[in-house]
């Protein structure tokens, strides 16, 4: 598709916070776009749900309408950003969209995690472009550095903070050693966290984002169901002041590993060694740490959510399909995954992890243990105990050197069984700290 003239008309589903501030940003820079790209960038169509509704954005007579077809069956128009998030309808529109050759920006983390081999192949066969950078990680460039930036490296690690609520959430229980139940109710009084926080405080979110990361990174089809997910509703103000005691923050971390070809992609509150870059991202900031074999360690940090950052992202997007327009090159840049997805073991899956245990304060326990943990491969890295129960039990908080999952749950089953065992309270993964 030639350039027919030297505007480009966009159409836009859906206005409501981020679909605003995309129109406010084409509006406001409309000089730099056109110094950027060399073209003017038009938004010819807004799809909404309702016309009536009054709106603080002032659009032109005819721009706004209910019906999707005005825009992905319009021969006008070049590009389709869609906001309006959600499944369906959003997906049979951008699939209509490129059968109809245009070019897809979307900010939809919950469609592309879900969906978006299926989007990409397709916009691969169509020769459109497909960007979402503003689905993972806000206003942070992490998908464009995987995809530019990264493309002659093997990425082996990523970690990711991706969820603000979460991490508001954790940042201020270790700064107040607060509990969970009142800093999320103060988080939802500030708009922090939604009425119904399952998605963020969960882990689903992040998951997502996580799958989104790992397919990009690794070039496999991640599906949500391969994130192995762990939300933080179970984290106490304990286990904090014990993990800031041992030298460690906890983070609702997402992993995405790759060793030998075997992946594993998991979301869970993590104790992060506070010499890590990522141990001191916090309130609602988001950060993406990326290993590669050959650059080494990568961080990118900033503003995880909100109006403007997204709709920056999304703009960017929508910019970088102009200038593809222009140069003749769309649909190069998106890949559609091409690996074959394999995923580790339990008995693959090797990490340091967190115990805490509540036990009969008696002699011989921690012999009983550390027979346990021998019989499984476990060697400990640091032991603390403490009196618990105004002295008739003992807790016992245990860092591990590396094991595999597969131990540490056989561990803990048998944990289970001992009579002097009165709990399993925790069970974390520990990134960072002494290596042995």
């Amino acid at each position: 598709m030639g350039m027919k003239n030297s505007k480009v008309k966009v159409g836009l589903m859906g206005l409501g916070t981020v679909g605003t501030g995309v129109v406010r940003i084409v509006q406001g820079h409309q000089e730099d776009l056109q110094k950027q790209t060399g073209l003017s960038i038009e938004i010819a169509k807004v799809l909404v749900q309702n016309v009536e509704k009054t709106r603080s954005l002032k659009l032109a007579e005819g721009i706004v309408t209910t019906d999707a077809a005005d825009l992905f069956d319009n021969p006008e128009i070049d590009v389709i950003v869609e906001v309006i998030g959600g499944i369906q309808p959003a997906k049979e529109y951008i699939l209509k969209a490129l059968d109809n050759g245009k070019h897809i920006v979307t900010a939809n983390k919950d469609l592309m995690a879900l969906h978006g081999a299926e989007i990409l192949s397709k916009a691969q066969e169509r020769g459109c472009d497909v960007f979402y950078e503003a689905s993972v990680a806000g206003g942070i460039p992490i998908l464009r550095a995987l995809v530019e930036g990264f493309s002659s490296d093997r990425i082996t690690k990523m970690m990711g903070i991706v969820n603000g609520t979460t991490n508001y959430i954790m940042t201020k229980m270790s700064q107040e050693g607060a509990d969970y139940t009142e800093v999320l109710k103060e988080a939802q009084a500030l708009g922090y966290a939604e009425s119904d926080p399952t998605a963020d405080v969960e882990g689903h979110d992040a998951a997502r984002k996580m799958a989104i990361l790992g397919t990009l990174g690794f070039h496999v089809d991640m599906s949500l169901e391969d994130v192995d997910c762990k939300g933080i509703s179970k984290v106490s103000a304990e286990d904090i002041a014990y993990a800031k005691k041992l030298g460690y923050e906890i983070k609702l971390l997402g992993i995405a590993q790759r060793d030998d070809g075997l992946i594993e992609v998991s979301v869970q509150p993590t104790l992060v060694h506070h010499t890590h870059p990522l141990a001191s991202v916090n309130g609602v900031f988001n950060a993406v740490y990326v290993h590669g074999e050959a650059v080494g360690e990568t961080m990118f940090y900033g503003p995880g959510a909100g109006e403007l950052p997204t709709a920056t992202a999304v703009v960017s997007d929508l910019v970088t399909v102009v200038k593809n327009m222009k140069l003749g090159v769309n649909g190069r840049s998106s890949v559609a995954p091409y690996r074959e997805k394999r995923l580790k073991s339990d008995e693959q899956i090797v990490s340091k992890y967190f115990l805490r245990l509540i036990v009969d304060d008696k002699r011989g326990v921690l012999a009983q243990i550390t027979r346990i943990l021998a019989e499984h491969d476990v060697s400990l890295e640091q032991v603390l105990q403490q009196p618990y129960n105004g002295g008739t039990q003992s807790e016992i908080i245990l860092i591990t050197h590396h094991a595999s999952r597969k131990n540490l749950f056989a561990v803990r089953e048998q944990f289970a069984e001992l009579e002097s065992i009165f709990e399993v309270k925790s069970l974390y993964r520990v990134e960072g700290g002494e290596e042995k």
